[in-house]
């Protein structure tokens, strides 16, 4: 009878988590890779070209793929013949492998998750606890499957419960659309149909482990409704013009997964969750010889990539900047910026709403200056701060008439995604511009950032407000002071040019 040592299994999450921080499958390099070569929109092949940058970057450097390190998923197969050697619960043990891998002294990982989520949401620290889902199945082996899984792309998770007669690629058609750029496109969705509710968004979050192989299932063609479903999707997807960061392009999806499960006569439950430019997953196996052992791929696996952006930027010196020089900046133009940048994400907003409620004094002067959506991951050896991309803005639209407002005067903002109506309305009243970086480019992004400090609300640990000094940092105007919308007008002209491409392009 195999005995798995419980010491084994900690060490193996640990070093799992760790690899995947670090590495992307090499499946999806390639899968990149065959984007950027085949994109023709210039926006979207900037950012594909940042993704693959920073996908290198993370390889010799040993950093964060992204900030968002993601909440851990496991999926464990349980072989029903073997015996533990240990103590701790198996779930205790899951969770220990969590908490050395995201506090590891040499790559830290940021802690996202919170206690207490509809209360005070305490920061845990190690980022425990994992989600974890457990199987009983013959043998005497144990099957582990992790994932790190981001917010932004978890928070465009989407159930719906169909009727039998209704269309499965209308509904994710009409979906897709309304999850706009929150989710760093491109990526791989995972769809899990039947079941109950909660079991085809299980099925969904468990699709999206697989390797990605939907060319080798288009060159040999469907054999099955599911096969036949993967492509459609593929293609119609794509066909939204919806690209790369929500940019407008050719690719928003690398892959379409699909797992199904018998469901009730009256039923047909849909889920789908959206993998984001950050993929991280792994499978290994234990069979009482040792803990799971991972090889980093040669750095000859990943592609050489030109990236032209900065060759053609508009330099912004941020220390100087006024609303005459905004004034004149156009959406879909490419910004270096340096200076001065401060930081801010939900919490930090909620707490300087507070303050101008309550009539007290901000912390810090945010008059003309600019923000960035950020939680950067912590800083390790001559870093200035860790991986440090952009989140999602549109958690921020509520606040942004207030941030723009006199009594706090910015003139704009840096974060990724789109802007939601509210948000644009705003800038265009208050003649502020909102620029994106590049989600799933957080190490490229934090080569720019020469120096960090906190400034104010440092009880929120990656959400406190920061000043950054910044030396180049590559930013695309997004919302212009007319409330000019590159991620309306962008895939807007991607879908009718793609309306006269054939579909074997794309």
């Amino acid at each position: 009878m195999t005995a798995i040592r419980q010491e084994d299994l900690i060490q193996s999450i640990a070093d799992a988590l760790q690899f995947i921080s670090i590495y992307h499958p090499l499946d999806f390099v390639a899968a990149m890779k065959a984007a950027y070569d085949r994109e023709e929109s210039p926006a979207a092949k900037d950012a594909l070209a940042q993704i693959l940058i920073n996908s290198r970057l993370c390889a010799e450097g040993k950093r964060p793929l992204c900030q968002d390190t993601g909440m851990v998923v496991a999926f464990l197969k349980v072989g029903m013949d073997l015996r533990w050697e240990g103590s701790l619960s198996l779930e205790a043990m899951v969770n220990e492998g969590v908490r050395r891998a995201y506090t590891h002294p040499d790559n830290p990982l940021r802690a996202s998750v919170l206690a207490d989520p509809a209360g005070a949401r305490r920061n845990t620290k190690d980022n425990t606890p994992a989600v974890i889902h457990t199987e009983l199945v013959p043998g005497d082996k144990l099957e582990v499957t992790l994932a790190a899984k981001g917010g932004g792309s978890e928070n465009k998770a989407h159930f719906t419960v169909l009727n039998p007669s209704d269309s499965i690629v209308d509904w994710v058609l009409e979906t897709l659309p309304e999850m706009g750029a929150g989710w760093c496109p491109p990526g791989i969705l995972g769809i899990g149909i039947g079941g109950t509710p909660e079991k085809a968004l299980l099925l969904a979050k468990e699709a999206l482990m697989a390797p990605i192989d939907i060319q080798a299932l288009r060159e040999r063609g469907p054999s099955n409704r599911i096969e036949e479903l993967r492509l459609e999707l593929m293609d119609k997807v794509n066909a939204l013009g919806i690209g790369a960061q929500g940019l407008g392009g050719l690719t928003t999806v690398l892959d379409v997964k699909i797992l199904d499960y018998p469901t009730h006569a009256a039923s047909l439950p849909v889920g789908l969750i959206p993998n984001c430019a950050a993929t991280r997953h792994i499978h290994f196996t234990l069979d009482g010889s040792g803990p799971a052992s991972f090889t980093p791929p040669p750095l000859s696996a990943w592609p050489t990539v030109a990236w032209d952006g900065p060759a053609s930027s508009r330099r912004v010196n941020l220390d100087t900047l006024t609303k005459a020089d905004t004034a004149a900046w156009r959406a879909g133009e490419q910004l270096l910026l340096s200076g001065r940048l401060l930081t801010g994400r939900d919490a930090a907003h909620k707490k300087l709403a507070d303050l101008v409620a309550r009539g007290e004094p901000l912390p810090v002067d945010f008059h003309n200056r600019f923000i960035y959506y950020v939680g950067p991951v912590d800083a390790v050896r001559d870093e200035a701060v860790g991986p440090a991309g952009p989140t999602t803005a549109t958690r921020m639209d509520k606040f942004t008439d207030l941030m723009l407002g006199e009594q706090v005067g910015l003139l704009g903002m840096v974060g990724k995604s789109e802007r939601g109506p509210q948000a644009i309305a705003s800038l265009k009243a208050h003649g502020g511009v909102y620029c994106i970086a590049v989600g799933g480019a957080a190490y490229l992004v934090s080569k720019a950032i020469r120096a960090a400090r906190v400034l104010a609300f440092p009880e929120l640990g990656m959400e406190a407000v920061y000043e950054f000094i910044v030396a180049d940092m590559p930013v695309t105007v997004a919302v212009d002071s007319r409330g000019e919308s590159l991620h309306e007008s962008g895939p807007r002209e991607w879908r009718m040019k793609i309306d006269k491409i054939p579909l074997a392009r794309h």
